[in-house]
């Protein structure tokens, strides 16, 4: 399956449902065998938080 959302053709939440599990044993089972649930840079995840901060900032009173 991981190949298949690895390229976006399913989701992980299709995915465990395919599988018969939920995505949280889904996302486990990942961890047990080594494949990563995030598949972003450190670089991606910085650009991504100082995005949610400027969004947060903009829609303060």
């Amino acid at each position: 399956m991981y190949p298949f959302i690895k390229n976006e053709t399913i989701s992980h939440g299709r995915a465990a449902e395919i599988l018969g599990v939920s995505k949280w044993e889904l996302i486990e089972l990942y961890g047990s065998e080594g494949f990563p649930y995030i598949d972003q840079s450190w670089d991606e995840a910085e650009q991504d938080a100082a995005n949610v901060m400027e969004l947060l900032e903009s829609y303060r009173p």
